[in-house]
């Protein structure tokens, strides 16, 4: 059975607690500085703070939310593909792909955050996202 598609999906992981840092290394101090009513402090959901904090701010965990999305699909095809023993140089290529995609994503997302990139970036890491599944779904149809 192929590791080396794990660690492309590992690495993802601990992407995603960097963002995780950051979103907090962001939003408390500004928080700290606030003076929140008491209904503000009260209760509520980390979304409910993009009315109270300005903009980005939030940008840092708009990219977290976004890194348990779409990757929870990455990570059951990188699994798939593991247990398929379909750890090839082009899956491993695409896997690695696919992780520096979202890393590039993230860094313009929380400081840049202009659509039109991001939507060119979120449309080729989706379309490898998809060449990897597909490479999975043949293997698994042909085992």
């Amino acid at each position: 059975m192929s590791t080396n598609l794990l660690v492309p999906a590992l690495a993802l992981v601990l992407w995603s607690l960097v963002m995780l840092v950051w979103m907090i290394a962001m939003r408390f101090p500004v928080l700290m500085k606030m003076k929140l009513s008491s209904e503000q402090s009260r209760g509520g959901r980390g979304s409910d703070l993009d009315r109270i904090l300005p903009r980005e701010i939030n940008w840092p965990a708009h990219n977290y939310i976004h890194l348990m999305e779409q990757p929870t699909i990455f990570y059951a095809t990188i699994f798939a593909l593991v247990l398929l023993g379909q750890g090839t140089p082009l899956n491993v290529g695409l896997a690695w792909a696919y992780v520096g995609l979202r890393i590039v994503h993230s860094f313009w997302q929380a400081k840049i955050n202009t659509i039109p990139v991001r939507a060119t970036l979120f449309l080729l890491f989706s379309g490898v996202l998809i060449v990897l599944a597909a490479n999975g779904f043949i293997a698994a149809l042909n085992a």
